[in-house]
């Protein structure tokens, strides 16, 4: 038996998960902040949301989605992406006011493993539904890049574009399709195959990039709404000291995006797929799925992705802000106290769990890279405790009751 997890899947154990828990607090706490609400919902959907609200076109529905039929002769689909499912839950609760919520979790694709795409991975994102206006844009833009900004990745790049309203993407499509027809002995398998079922997608080809100068562009064919709705979605950006470049060619990936599209792409990733985020505006999948008519944008952001431009040792800190040593066992359980009163006050500590020389336990506060670790022995009747900084291997004793002070600040009020 192989305990090797299947192909395109991956066991994140520390220290690497270290760097997931990290990103993954701090989206949660951003999110928050902006006021986006939580969404947890099922893992996998009915395969009718993802065919109609995706697309029957696009490559997810075609190629990569994992479905089956359940024990009672439903078609179940894993999620392949978050939004389709987020706008039939919001459907589904009867509101009529807007909703900002976030999510995290696994996706599912059938794909090609590579480093940065995997067939699961991980997404967190957030929806604002059931509101048209261009600050919400700049509002979901911005909560993606102030993300980056905190958790530090570098050389970050947003780039964005508009598709237009339904009109303005038909008139779009209609010359697009024209123009490949033109020159369809020279594109690629995929890209011919696209003419017929997702024109816009061949704009994006690295294949054919160099054959589709002179293509039709989106922004050509843009209604007097939409170029006034995409210039305050650029003007909300200046404003918000966001940096950004138009990409005229970014059309994304997905049959539901109307007008304001944006991606974030990690430009010192040396890989195929450097985009770590993106999203856009989507106000007529909610009437796609058979619903009312619900105005929305949102992103998605993928964690492998993020976690992989982050880098090997980017942001990485101690596994613990203290490790405990018990010197004396006559002590233990004033050693199992302090852990407690550790913890409780939001610091992370541990210990071993059973009878261990010195030398061992300083072993194992090594191991559990821990910053510190702290002595309880003869000194704990004097009201005292050694701390080792575990890095520069200095020693100091510090009073009992300013050991979480001492652990927060690192010594320095000493």
């Amino acid at each position: 038996m192989s305990f090797r997890p299947p192909k395109g899947t991956d066991d994140i154990l520390p220290p690497d998960s270290r760097r997931w828990r990290r990103v993954l607090r701090a989206f949660d706490d951003l999110a928050e902040r902006f006021g986006y609400d939580l969404i947890v919902y099922p893992v996998f959907d009915s395969t009718e949301i993802f065919a109609r609200g995706v697309g029957e076109g696009t490559d997810v529905v075609q190629k990569e989605m994992y479905t089956f039929k359940d024990r009672g002769g439903r078609s179940i689909t894993l999620r392949p992406e978050a939004t389709a499912s987020v706008v039939r839950a919001y459907l589904a609760s009867g509101s009529q006011i807007p909703m900002k919520l976030a999510y995290a979790g696994p996706m599912f694709r059938y794909e090609r493993p590579q480093a940065g795409r995997r067939r699961q991975f991980w997404q967190v994102g957030v929806e604002y539904l059931g509101e048209d206006s261009p600050q919400a844009d700049v509002e979901v833009i911005e909560l993606g890049y102030r993300f980056y900004q905190t958790i530090g990745l570098e050389g970050l790049e947003v780039q964005v574009n508009s598709l237009g309203d339904p009109t303005s993407r038909a008139a779009h499509r209609g010359a697009l399709t024209e123009f490949l027809e033109g020159i369809r002995s020279h594109l690629s398998e995929d890209s011919r195959t696209r003419i017929e079922t997702n024109p816009l997608r061949v704009l994006d080809s690295k294949e054919d990039h160099s054959k589709l100068q002179g293509a039709p562009l989106p922004a050509e064919f843009l209604s007097d709404e939409s170029v006034e709705h995409y210039a305050a979605v650029k003007q909300g950006l200046q404003q918000a000291s966001i940096p950004f470049v138009e990409n005229p060619r970014l059309v994304r990936g997905l049959d539901y995006y109307t007008r304001t599209v944006f991606e974030y792409v990690a430009t010192r990733l040396d890989v195929a797929q450097n985009a770590v985020g993106g999203g856009g505006r989507y106000d007529q999948l909610a009437e796609v799925l058979g619903g009312r008519h619900v105005p929305a944008v949102g992103f998605s952001l993928g964690i492998d992705r993020i976690v992989l431009a982050l880098g090997e040792e980017a942001g990485l800190r101690p596994a613990l802000d203290a490790f405990i040593i018990v010197a004396d066992e006559q002590r233990r359980q004033a050693a199992v106290g302090l852990v407690r009163e550790l913890r409780a006050r939001h610091l992370r500590a541990d210990m071993e769990p059973g009878p261990r020389s010195v030398k061992a336990q300083f072993k194992s506060a090594d191991r559990r890279q821990a910053l510190y670790a702290i002595v309880v022995g003869d000194e704990w009747d004097d009201g005292e405790v050694t701390i080792r900084d575990l890095d520069k291997g200095e020693e100091v004793r510090v009073a009992r009751e300013r050991i979480s002070t001492y652990l927060r600040i690192g010594g320095e009020a000493e």
